[in-house]
């Protein structure tokens, strides 16, 4: 019989181990903790933990420990678990009484076996055969339901061979007995609460994963960016959470602070849904529902075919008086107008491509094109040949789109923060508005929309700026731009940390980890992964 002394001591001891079940995140730890906990409280020497099948048609193995014959198999051992599943039912369909696990959990009732060998009322043979192939003697066994909150089993905590002097095996005892029953009723509530909670977090992610699918629906060419900017985050914050040198050395990060990070950066971008399909996907500084350049390639046909005909009528007007040299001369002059307004045609066409800065020269020539012709419109009216809109357009000097266009891109972060503000934040979560609405800000202050600065912002919004602009700079499904070799973009970023765009202890830990080049085997085409080389950078 257990002393007072014992009893109060495992009494504490099972207080201890349910309160740290109830914190356990990792589904594997926690199985495997319900185990060692039972198996201590009871002195047993070894013990398996099922758990009910989706189907709920049988019992699944989940952890199996056996101290003396140094069995450890599931959990955080590595080692798989091959043996079949116990079945509840049999081959008529009747309860499958003949195993002691699977009685416990049809019956929901505790078995308590003094030795295996002697019990007329279950079907040991298998524990026959394991114990001639190891030479163990399997004896007392104690199978214990798990039912969650509703009543309902979600598994079976079985242990064997009680060993309370720590040598004789012997039965386990009615205090063993209603300990493991007391720690399996709380390790069902903790495994039920994480299985809920693993449920909901998936919900949860599912729910972000349908935003991005709407966002890639809508345009395919942010799609990837939803899912590259977030990889990219993790990889650089767990390179500078092993940091243990420098000014990044205090950052840390546990499992929750990781989640917290994960969500933030599949949500950095949720407000482009607010964001209007033709701008995200304009690929040329005329596009709008369509390219509005074949327009006014078709003004330049009407202008040609205007001096064609111009030209054959002041000809015909000189054959009464045969003036071949003065028709040859109007030929000319026509076919050189023609040449010029070709000229004209591909210098607007390759205007609207947008791929390199424009001169002052080059915007002013637009113009002259703009206000120099006339052209009649399909309603016979005489008109400039380009609008004011398709002027401005294609006066943008870098990239395709308008001071307007850009700030209704930016508005996507605008709208991110608001939705995302909006949301009851759990307290593990609360910061997610925060690193998301973060990424384009500036060291120097100059970023938008809050034009926060460093000192303003946590690491991870540092870090999510730096992986969402090197994204954008290597990303190859862009409708404006082709990817960028990795020594470009790298170049590029080191121009960034010099000029105060982004965190310069950050992106040291970038270089130094060769984050890049990870990121770059993972995500970029071969021909854009090049040797990078910091010395080649000029400071």
């Amino acid at each position: 019989m257990d002393s007072v002394n014992d009893m109060l001591k495992r009494l504490e001891q099972l207080n201890v181990i349910g309160a740290s079940l109830s914190r356990e995140r990792d589904i594997d730890r926690l199985l495997e903790s319900i185990l060692l906990a039972a198996k201590t409280i009871t002195h047993a020497d070894g013990g398996t933990l099922y758990r009910l099948s989706d189907d709920g048609r049988s019992l699944r193995f989940e952890i199996i420990r056996t101290d003396s014959l140094h069995i450890a198999m599931g959990g955080t051992s590595g080692i798989p678990i091959s043996f079949p599943d116990l079945p509840l039912l049999d081959a008529q369909g009747a309860p499958n009484d003949s195993l002691v696990a699977a009685y416990a959990a049809i019956h929901q009732q505790t078995v308590n076996i003094v030795d295996a060998y002697t019990e007329p009322n279950f079907d040991f043979s298998g524990t026959r055969q394991f114990d001639e192939r190891t030479g163990y003697r399997s004896q007392s066994f104690l199978a214990v339901p798990m039912k969650n909150h509703e009543g309902e089993i979600i598994g079976v905590l079985q242990l064997l061979n009680a060993r309370p002097s720590g040598s004789e095996v012997a039965a386990f005892s009615l205090s063993d007995q209603s300990l493991a029953e007391s720690l399996a009723s709380q390790a069902a509530i903790a495994l039920s609460n994480r299985l809920l909670m693993t449920q909901l977090e998936e919900l949860f992610e599912s729910f972000i994963n349908l935003i991005n699918l709407a966002i890639d629906e809508k345009s395919h060419y942010t799609g990837g960016h939803c899912q590259r900017v977030p990889a990219l985050t993790m990889m650089l914050a767990e390179a500078v959470n092993a940091t243990t040198t420098g000014p990044l050395a205090s950052f840390a990060m546990n499992d929750r602070d990781r989640y917290e990070l994960k969500i933030a950066g599949l949500l950095h971008d949720c407000g482009k849904v607010t964001t209007p399909v033709h701008v995200v996907d304009k690929a040329s500084k005329l596009q709008t529902l369509f390219d509005r350049v074949h327009l006014i390639d078709t003004r330049f046909e009407v202008l040609k075919r205007d001096l064609e005909i111009g030209a054959l009528r002041r000809q015909l007007a000189l054959r009464a008086s045969d003036q071949p040299d003065a028709e040859a001369e109007i030929l000319r002059v026509c076919q050189s107008d023609i040449e010029a307004l070709d000229a004209e045609r591909e210098f607007l066409r390759q205007t609207n491509v947008g791929a390199e800065t424009m001169k002052e020269a080059s915007l002013q020539r637009v113009r002259d094109i703009g206000s120099r012709h006339r052209w009649r419109n399909v309603d016979g009216v005489e008109t400039e040949f380009l609008t004011a809109d398709e002027i401005e357009n294609l006066t943008i000097r870098a990239g395709t789109l308008t001071l307007a266009e850009r700030d209704t891109i930016n508005y996507h972060i605008v709208a991110t923060i608001k939705m995302l503000e909006q949301l009851p934040w759990p307290k593990h979560l609360r910061n997610v508005p925060e690193y998301a609405g973060g990424h384009h800000e500036r060291m120097d202050g100059k970023g938008y929309p809050k034009g926060l600065s460093r000192e303003q912002m946590s690491v991870q919004a540092r870090v999510m700026g730096i992986a969402d602009i090197f994204e954008a700079l290597t990303a190859r499904d862009r409708p404006y731009k082709p990817g960028m070799k990795l020594s470009q973009a790298m170049s590029i970023m080191n121009k960034f940390k010099l000029n105060g765009h982004i965190d310069p202890d950050l992106f040291d830990v970038f270089v130094e980890q060769r984050i890049y080049q990870r990121y770059a085997e993972m995500f970029l085409d071969p021909w854009q992964i090049d040797e990078v080389n910091p010395k080649d950078w000029a400071h």
